[in-house]
Protein backbone atom coordinates (compact mmCIF):
# COMPACT_ATOMS: atom_id res chain seq x y z
CA UNK A 1 0.00 0.00 0.00
CA UNK A 2 1.27 3.40 -1.04
CA UNK A 3 0.53 6.24 2.34
CA UNK A 4 1.74 9.27 1.02
CA UNK A 5 -0.39 11.86 0.17
CA UNK A 6 1.77 12.76 -3.39
CA UNK A 7 1.84 9.02 -3.74
CA UNK A 8 -1.49 8.05 -4.37
CA UNK A 9 -2.72 5.73 -7.84
CA UNK A 10 -6.70 5.05 -8.19
CA UNK A 11 -8.30 2.85 -10.07
CA UNK A 12 -11.77 4.31 -12.11
CA UNK A 13 -13.74 1.75 -13.55
CA UNK A 14 -16.48 3.42 -15.12
CA UNK A 15 -18.33 2.88 -18.60
CA UNK A 16 -19.26 6.87 -18.93
CA UNK A 17 -16.56 8.30 -20.68
CA UNK A 18 -17.35 11.66 -19.65
CA UNK A 19 -17.01 10.79 -16.18
CA UNK A 20 -13.95 8.95 -16.32
CA UNK A 21 -12.64 12.02 -17.81
CA UNK A 22 -14.29 14.43 -15.07
CA UNK A 23 -12.72 12.26 -12.75
CA UNK A 24 -8.97 12.22 -13.94
CA UNK A 25 -8.52 16.02 -14.54
CA UNK A 26 -10.21 16.58 -10.77
CA UNK A 27 -7.41 13.82 -9.71
CA UNK A 28 -4.62 14.32 -11.39
CA UNK A 29 -5.19 18.06 -11.09
CA UNK A 30 -4.40 17.34 -6.81
CA UNK A 31 -1.41 14.67 -8.04
CA UNK A 32 -3.22 11.81 -7.58
CA UNK A 33 -2.19 8.96 -10.67
CA UNK A 34 -5.19 7.63 -12.68
CA UNK A 35 -5.72 4.48 -14.18
CA UNK A 36 -9.04 3.91 -16.03
CA UNK A 37 -10.78 1.23 -17.18
CA UNK A 38 -14.37 1.24 -19.18
CA UNK A 39 -15.52 -1.87 -18.11
CA UNK A 40 -15.80 -4.48 -15.48
CA UNK A 41 -13.94 -6.98 -17.51
CA UNK A 42 -10.92 -4.77 -18.17
CA UNK A 43 -11.16 -3.38 -14.46
CA UNK A 44 -11.03 -6.81 -13.12
CA UNK A 45 -7.63 -7.06 -14.92
CA UNK A 46 -6.26 -4.24 -14.14
CA UNK A 47 -7.16 -4.19 -10.41
CA UNK A 48 -5.20 -7.24 -10.25
CA UNK A 49 -2.21 -6.38 -12.31
CA UNK A 50 -1.61 -2.69 -11.11
CA UNK A 51 -1.90 -2.61 -7.38
CA UNK A 52 -3.67 0.59 -7.00
CA UNK A 53 -4.52 2.19 -3.37
CA UNK A 54 -8.17 3.02 -4.26
CA UNK A 55 -10.52 1.57 -6.87
CA UNK A 56 -12.96 3.89 -7.75
CA UNK A 57 -15.95 1.50 -8.84
CA UNK A 58 -18.79 2.67 -10.92
CA UNK A 59 -22.51 -0.07 -9.68
CA UNK A 60 -23.98 0.44 -13.30
CA UNK A 61 -21.39 -0.99 -15.31
CA UNK A 62 -23.35 -2.37 -18.36
CA UNK A 63 -21.31 -6.16 -18.66
CA UNK A 64 -20.63 -7.44 -15.01
CA UNK A 65 -21.98 -4.66 -12.55
CA UNK A 66 -20.09 -3.33 -9.88
CA UNK A 67 -21.29 -6.19 -7.07
CA UNK A 68 -19.54 -8.56 -9.59
CA UNK A 69 -16.45 -6.85 -10.27
CA UNK A 70 -16.31 -6.66 -6.06
CA UNK A 71 -17.13 -10.03 -5.59
CA UNK A 72 -14.15 -11.04 -8.09
CA UNK A 73 -11.50 -8.65 -6.97
CA UNK A 74 -12.06 -9.78 -3.06
CA UNK A 75 -11.85 -13.31 -4.39
CA UNK A 76 -8.29 -13.02 -5.30
CA UNK A 77 -5.67 -12.76 -3.12
CA UNK A 78 -3.97 -9.44 -5.05
CA UNK A 79 -7.34 -7.56 -4.14
CA UNK A 80 -8.32 -8.44 -0.79
CA UNK A 81 -6.82 -5.88 1.08
CA UNK A 82 -7.74 -2.70 -1.70
CA UNK A 83 -10.25 -0.23 -0.61
CA UNK A 84 -12.91 -0.21 -3.52
CA UNK A 85 -15.42 2.49 -2.94
CA UNK A 86 -18.95 2.32 -5.10
CA UNK A 87 -20.48 4.88 -7.41
CA UNK A 88 -23.60 4.63 -7.33
CA UNK A 89 -27.29 6.88 -8.25
CA UNK A 90 -28.84 4.45 -4.77
CA UNK A 91 -27.92 4.80 -1.52
CA UNK A 92 -27.79 0.83 -1.46
CA UNK A 93 -25.30 0.39 1.31
CA UNK A 94 -25.68 -2.60 2.70
CA UNK A 95 -25.62 -4.45 -0.63
CA UNK A 96 -22.22 -2.71 -1.40
CA UNK A 97 -20.81 -3.62 2.01
CA UNK A 98 -22.09 -7.17 1.88
CA UNK A 99 -20.28 -7.93 -1.25
CA UNK A 100 -16.97 -6.15 0.12
CA UNK A 101 -17.23 -2.55 -0.63
CA UNK A 102 -15.59 -0.14 1.61
CA UNK A 103 -17.70 2.93 1.20
CA UNK A 104 -20.21 4.65 -0.97
CA UNK A 105 -20.33 7.99 -3.27
CA UNK A 106 -23.84 8.47 -4.38
CA UNK A 107 -24.15 10.46 -7.71
CA UNK A 108 -23.88 13.26 -8.75
CA UNK A 109 -20.59 13.47 -7.35
CA UNK A 110 -19.38 16.33 -5.28
CA UNK A 111 -16.59 16.91 -7.23
CA UNK A 112 -14.74 18.96 -5.25
CA UNK A 113 -14.33 16.93 -2.11
CA UNK A 114 -13.70 13.82 -4.08
CA UNK A 115 -9.71 13.77 -3.99
CA UNK A 116 -9.97 14.72 -0.46
CA UNK A 117 -11.99 11.51 0.02
CA UNK A 118 -9.69 9.37 -2.12
CA UNK A 119 -6.37 10.17 -0.05
CA UNK A 120 -8.55 9.35 3.12
CA UNK A 121 -9.41 5.85 1.91
CA UNK A 122 -5.93 5.53 0.35
CA UNK A 123 -4.35 6.09 4.01
CA UNK A 124 -7.33 4.35 6.04
CA UNK A 125 -6.81 0.87 3.97
CA UNK A 126 -9.82 -1.37 4.61
CA UNK A 127 -11.67 -0.72 7.59
CA UNK A 128 -11.11 -3.11 10.77
CA UNK A 129 -14.89 -4.06 10.58
CA UNK A 130 -16.25 -4.96 13.82
CA UNK A 131 -18.14 -8.50 14.03
CA UNK A 132 -21.56 -8.50 13.15
CA UNK A 133 -24.19 -10.20 14.90
CA UNK A 134 -25.53 -13.31 13.90
CA UNK A 135 -29.06 -11.42 12.57
CA UNK A 136 -26.66 -8.67 10.70
CA UNK A 137 -24.49 -11.77 9.02
CA UNK A 138 -28.36 -13.35 8.22
CA UNK A 139 -28.96 -10.62 6.50
CA UNK A 140 -25.73 -10.15 4.76
CA UNK A 141 -26.00 -13.60 3.64
CA UNK A 142 -29.57 -13.10 2.21
CA UNK A 143 -28.11 -10.08 0.29
CA UNK A 144 -24.92 -11.88 -0.77
CA UNK A 145 -26.95 -15.06 -2.32
CA UNK A 146 -29.35 -12.75 -3.85
CA UNK A 147 -26.48 -11.15 -5.64
CA UNK A 148 -24.90 -14.71 -6.20
CA UNK A 149 -28.61 -15.73 -7.92
CA UNK A 150 -28.99 -12.57 -10.39
CA UNK A 151 -24.74 -13.62 -11.06
CA UNK A 152 -25.99 -16.99 -12.49
CA UNK A 153 -29.35 -15.41 -14.13
CA UNK A 154 -26.14 -13.04 -16.24
CA UNK A 155 -24.39 -16.03 -16.54
CA UNK A 156 -27.69 -18.04 -18.02
CA UNK A 157 -28.23 -15.38 -20.51
CA UNK A 158 -25.08 -15.02 -21.86
CA UNK A 159 -24.88 -18.59 -22.09
CA UNK A 160 -27.83 -18.97 -24.06
CA UNK A 161 -26.91 -16.30 -26.12
CA UNK A 162 -23.76 -17.69 -26.76
CA UNK A 163 -25.74 -21.22 -27.97
CA UNK A 164 -27.60 -18.86 -30.14
CA UNK A 165 -24.77 -17.53 -32.05
CA UNK A 166 -22.98 -21.05 -32.21
CA UNK A 167 -26.34 -22.11 -33.95
CA UNK A 168 -26.48 -19.20 -36.25
CA UNK A 169 -23.21 -19.70 -37.12
CA UNK A 170 -23.51 -23.49 -37.83
CA UNK A 171 -26.73 -22.57 -40.04
CA UNK A 172 -24.08 -19.82 -41.88
CA UNK A 173 -21.50 -22.66 -42.29
CA UNK A 174 -24.27 -25.15 -43.93
CA UNK A 175 -24.93 -22.09 -45.93
CA UNK A 176 -21.41 -21.27 -47.23
CA UNK A 177 -20.57 -24.54 -47.93
CA UNK A 178 -24.00 -25.52 -50.14
CA UNK A 179 -23.50 -22.01 -51.87
CA UNK A 180 -20.09 -23.26 -52.82
CA UNK A 181 -20.97 -26.94 -53.72
CA UNK A 182 -23.72 -25.72 -56.17
CA UNK A 183 -21.49 -22.81 -57.66
CA UNK A 184 -19.27 -25.65 -58.22
CA UNK A 185 -21.71 -27.71 -59.91
CA UNK A 186 -22.75 -24.13 -62.01
CA UNK A 187 -19.69 -23.68 -63.43
CA UNK A 188 -18.36 -27.19 -63.84
CA UNK A 189 -21.99 -28.17 -65.88
CA UNK A 190 -20.72 -25.67 -69.05
CA UNK A 191 -17.54 -26.38 -68.63
CA UNK A 192 -18.24 -29.71 -70.15
CA UNK A 193 -18.91 -29.32 -73.25
CA UNK A 194 -16.15 -26.39 -73.66
CA UNK A 195 -13.57 -28.68 -72.91
CA UNK A 196 -14.57 -31.35 -75.18
CA UNK A 197 -14.99 -29.04 -78.17
CA UNK A 198 -11.80 -27.60 -77.79
CA UNK A 199 -10.72 -31.13 -77.69
CA UNK A 200 -11.69 -31.99 -80.75
CA UNK A 201 -10.65 -28.60 -82.33
CA UNK A 202 -7.26 -29.34 -81.81
CA UNK A 203 -7.50 -32.82 -82.42
CA UNK A 204 -8.72 -31.50 -85.84
CA UNK A 205 -11.61 -33.47 -85.40
CA UNK A 206 -13.93 -30.64 -87.15
CA UNK A 207 -11.23 -29.72 -89.92
CA UNK A 208 -7.96 -28.45 -90.50
CA UNK A 209 -6.77 -25.49 -88.29
CA UNK A 210 -4.42 -22.84 -89.27
CA UNK A 211 -1.22 -22.10 -86.83
CA UNK A 212 -3.17 -18.75 -85.78
CA UNK A 213 -6.44 -20.79 -85.44
CA UNK A 214 -4.60 -23.46 -83.28
CA UNK A 215 -2.50 -21.03 -81.04
CA UNK A 216 -5.26 -18.89 -80.85
CA UNK A 217 -7.60 -22.23 -79.19
CA UNK A 218 -4.87 -23.02 -77.54
CA UNK A 219 -4.71 -19.78 -75.60
CA UNK A 220 -8.65 -20.55 -74.96
CA UNK A 221 -7.79 -23.92 -73.61
CA UNK A 222 -5.38 -23.20 -71.06
CA UNK A 223 -7.81 -20.49 -69.82
CA UNK A 224 -10.79 -22.92 -69.48
CA UNK A 225 -8.24 -25.85 -67.56
CA UNK A 226 -7.49 -22.92 -65.12
CA UNK A 227 -11.05 -22.18 -64.56
CA UNK A 228 -11.61 -25.83 -64.12
CA UNK A 229 -9.23 -26.39 -61.75
CA UNK A 230 -10.32 -23.74 -59.41
CA UNK A 231 -13.58 -25.48 -59.51
CA UNK A 232 -12.23 -28.78 -58.91
CA UNK A 233 -10.22 -27.59 -56.07
CA UNK A 234 -13.66 -25.83 -54.68
CA UNK A 235 -15.52 -29.18 -54.59
CA UNK A 236 -12.47 -30.93 -53.16
CA UNK A 237 -12.28 -28.49 -50.02
CA UNK A 238 -16.35 -28.69 -50.21
CA UNK A 239 -16.23 -32.19 -49.96
CA UNK A 240 -12.89 -32.48 -47.54
CA UNK A 241 -14.53 -29.81 -45.22
CA UNK A 242 -17.66 -31.86 -44.99
CA UNK A 243 -16.38 -35.43 -44.58
CA UNK A 244 -17.56 -36.80 -47.83
CA UNK A 245 -14.44 -36.82 -49.91
CA UNK A 246 -13.92 -40.69 -50.17
CA UNK A 247 -9.59 -41.74 -49.47
CA UNK A 248 -8.66 -45.14 -50.35
CA UNK A 249 -5.38 -47.28 -48.60
CA UNK A 250 -3.44 -48.82 -51.01
CA UNK A 251 0.44 -49.39 -52.17
CA UNK A 252 2.06 -46.83 -53.61
CA UNK A 253 5.14 -45.09 -54.85
CA UNK A 254 5.71 -41.92 -52.78
CA UNK A 255 8.96 -40.54 -55.20
CA UNK A 256 6.71 -41.78 -58.13
CA UNK A 257 3.74 -39.86 -57.32
CA UNK A 258 6.55 -36.67 -56.64
CA UNK A 259 7.72 -37.23 -60.31
CA UNK A 260 4.18 -36.86 -61.61
CA UNK A 261 3.12 -34.10 -59.77
CA UNK A 262 6.52 -32.55 -61.37
CA UNK A 263 5.28 -33.43 -64.72
CA UNK A 264 1.63 -32.20 -64.20
CA UNK A 265 3.01 -28.66 -63.60
CA UNK A 266 5.66 -28.61 -66.12
CA UNK A 267 4.77 -26.54 -68.36
CA UNK A 268 3.07 -24.12 -65.97
CA UNK A 269 7.05 -24.13 -65.02
CA UNK A 270 7.60 -23.59 -68.60
CA UNK A 271 5.95 -20.87 -69.38
CA UNK A 272 6.95 -18.53 -66.46
CA UNK A 273 10.54 -19.84 -67.06
CA UNK A 274 11.50 -20.73 -63.73
CA UNK A 275 14.29 -22.93 -63.83
CA UNK A 276 13.32 -26.73 -61.75
CA UNK A 277 15.49 -29.38 -61.08
CA UNK A 278 14.88 -32.38 -58.76
CA UNK A 279 16.55 -34.45 -56.25
CA UNK A 280 14.11 -37.38 -56.12
CA UNK A 281 15.78 -40.85 -55.58
CA UNK A 282 15.28 -43.10 -58.28
CA UNK A 283 14.53 -46.69 -55.93
CA UNK A 284 11.08 -46.54 -54.24
CA UNK A 285 9.85 -44.96 -51.30
CA UNK A 286 6.87 -47.63 -50.83
CA UNK A 287 3.42 -46.43 -48.75
CA UNK A 288 0.39 -47.25 -47.82
CA UNK A 289 -2.51 -44.67 -48.27
CA UNK A 290 -4.91 -42.69 -51.32
CA UNK A 291 -1.52 -41.84 -53.68
CA UNK A 292 -4.00 -39.80 -56.34
CA UNK A 293 -5.30 -37.58 -52.81
CA UNK A 294 -1.16 -37.29 -52.75
CA UNK A 295 -0.37 -36.14 -55.86
CA UNK A 296 -2.81 -33.63 -55.82
CA UNK A 297 -1.27 -32.41 -52.55
CA UNK A 298 2.09 -32.29 -54.17
CA UNK A 299 0.49 -30.22 -56.98
CA UNK A 300 -0.83 -27.75 -54.97
CA UNK A 301 2.75 -27.07 -53.42
CA UNK A 302 4.33 -26.83 -57.07
CA UNK A 303 1.71 -24.48 -58.40
CA UNK A 304 2.49 -22.18 -55.14
CA UNK A 305 6.08 -22.54 -56.03
CA UNK A 306 4.91 -21.19 -59.37
CA UNK A 307 2.92 -18.17 -58.65
CA UNK A 308 5.61 -16.96 -55.94
CA UNK A 309 8.51 -17.57 -58.11
CA UNK A 310 9.88 -14.76 -60.06
CA UNK A 311 10.35 -15.65 -64.16
CA UNK A 312 14.08 -16.54 -64.33
CA UNK A 313 13.82 -17.92 -60.84
CA UNK A 314 14.75 -21.43 -59.33
CA UNK A 315 13.09 -24.44 -57.86
CA UNK A 316 14.05 -27.47 -56.56
CA UNK A 317 12.00 -30.61 -55.34
CA UNK A 318 13.24 -33.61 -53.00
CA UNK A 319 11.94 -36.27 -51.68
CA UNK A 320 13.18 -37.80 -47.78
CA UNK A 321 12.16 -40.74 -45.46
CA UNK A 322 12.98 -41.77 -42.05
CA UNK A 323 11.81 -44.76 -40.40
CA UNK A 324 8.01 -44.31 -40.41
CA UNK A 325 7.54 -40.99 -43.05
CA UNK A 326 8.24 -39.60 -46.26
CA UNK A 327 8.76 -35.91 -46.62
CA UNK A 328 8.31 -33.64 -50.08
CA UNK A 329 10.21 -30.18 -49.72
CA UNK A 330 9.46 -27.72 -52.39
CA UNK A 331 12.09 -24.70 -52.13
CA UNK A 332 11.66 -21.04 -54.17
CA UNK A 333 13.48 -18.12 -54.82
CA UNK A 334 10.47 -15.83 -54.72
CA UNK A 335 10.16 -13.05 -52.61
CA UNK A 336 9.30 -14.94 -49.28
CA UNK A 337 6.43 -15.14 -46.77
CA UNK A 338 6.62 -12.90 -43.68
CA UNK A 339 6.75 -14.98 -40.49
CA UNK A 340 3.33 -13.89 -39.31
CA UNK A 341 2.38 -15.72 -42.32
CA UNK A 342 4.06 -18.69 -42.69
CA UNK A 343 0.57 -20.39 -40.65
CA UNK A 344 -2.31 -18.28 -41.97
CA UNK A 345 -0.90 -19.16 -45.67
CA UNK A 346 -3.10 -22.86 -45.33
CA UNK A 347 -6.21 -21.66 -44.36
CA UNK A 348 -9.07 -21.45 -47.23
CA UNK A 349 -9.09 -18.17 -49.21
CA UNK A 350 -6.60 -16.75 -47.31
CA UNK A 351 -4.22 -14.42 -49.31
CA UNK A 352 -1.09 -12.92 -48.10
CA UNK A 353 -2.04 -10.08 -50.34
CA UNK A 354 -5.96 -10.02 -50.69
CA UNK A 355 -6.25 -6.68 -52.99
CA UNK A 356 -7.83 -6.27 -55.56
CA UNK A 357 -4.72 -4.80 -57.41
CA UNK A 358 -2.54 -7.51 -55.90
CA UNK A 359 0.33 -8.89 -57.77
CA UNK A 360 0.01 -13.06 -57.34
CA UNK A 361 -3.10 -14.99 -58.75
CA UNK A 362 -4.97 -17.27 -57.37
CA UNK A 363 -8.42 -18.35 -54.97
CA UNK A 364 -6.46 -18.89 -51.63
CA UNK A 365 -7.67 -22.77 -52.21
CA UNK A 366 -4.68 -24.80 -53.07
CA UNK A 367 -2.92 -24.65 -49.67
CA UNK A 368 -5.56 -25.38 -47.80
CA UNK A 369 -6.66 -28.12 -50.12
CA UNK A 370 -3.17 -29.93 -49.43
CA UNK A 371 -3.43 -28.95 -45.99
CA UNK A 372 -6.85 -30.54 -45.42
CA UNK A 373 -5.50 -33.50 -47.59
CA UNK A 374 -2.28 -34.28 -45.39
CA UNK A 375 -3.78 -34.11 -41.95
CA UNK A 376 -6.61 -36.97 -43.69
CA UNK A 377 -2.99 -38.97 -43.80
CA UNK A 378 -2.34 -37.99 -40.45
CA UNK A 379 0.36 -36.36 -41.59
CA UNK A 380 1.48 -32.24 -41.76
CA UNK A 381 1.90 -29.13 -44.32
CA UNK A 382 4.41 -26.44 -42.83
CA UNK A 383 6.25 -23.38 -44.37
CA UNK A 384 10.00 -21.95 -43.95
CA UNK A 385 11.01 -18.71 -44.88
CA UNK A 386 13.66 -18.62 -45.26
CA UNK A 387 14.18 -21.82 -44.81
CA UNK A 388 15.53 -23.29 -41.61
CA UNK A 389 15.60 -27.00 -42.01
CA UNK A 390 16.70 -29.44 -44.57
CA UNK A 391 18.28 -26.80 -46.27
CA UNK A 392 21.62 -27.11 -47.12
CA UNK A 393 22.64 -26.60 -50.95
CA UNK A 394 19.47 -24.54 -51.17
CA UNK A 395 20.98 -21.62 -50.01
CA UNK A 396 19.76 -19.53 -52.82
CA UNK A 397 15.78 -20.50 -51.55
CA UNK A 398 13.54 -17.98 -49.89
CA UNK A 399 10.71 -20.27 -48.83
CA UNK A 400 10.52 -23.77 -48.28
CA UNK A 401 6.79 -25.41 -48.37
CA UNK A 402 7.08 -29.10 -47.31
CA UNK A 403 5.04 -31.76 -46.22
CA UNK A 404 5.17 -35.49 -44.79
CA UNK A 405 2.88 -38.03 -44.14
CA UNK A 406 3.47 -41.58 -42.50
CA UNK A 407 4.71 -44.58 -44.55
CA UNK A 408 1.82 -46.52 -43.28
CA UNK A 409 -1.62 -44.68 -43.46
CA UNK A 410 -4.36 -47.24 -41.75
CA UNK A 411 -8.06 -47.28 -42.93
CA UNK A 412 -8.88 -45.51 -39.67
CA UNK A 413 -7.08 -42.74 -40.55
CA UNK A 414 -8.74 -42.30 -43.61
Amino acid sequence: MHNLKNDVTVLHIDSDSDNRRLVHDTLANNGINVIEASNGIDGIRKALSSSPDVILLDIALPDLDGYEVTLKIRGDARGKDVPIVALSTQNDRRMIQAVGCDGLIVKPIQISKLPGQIRAFAEAGRPNLEILSNADRSDDSGLLLLQGHKLADKLQTKIEELENTNKALLESEKIRTDFYRNLSHELSTPLTPAVGYLNMLLNEDLGELTPLQRKAIESIGRGVNKVRSMVENLLDVTALSTGKMSFFSREYDFNMQAREALKLCDEQFRERGIHVDSSIPKSQFVGLGDSEKLRRAMVQLLENAVKFCKPDGQVHICTRRTADRFMYLVYDSGSGIPEQELQAIFKTFYQIDGSPTREHGGTGLGLALARKIIERFGGEIWAESPPTEHSVGFEWAQTMVGLWVPVKVTNADL
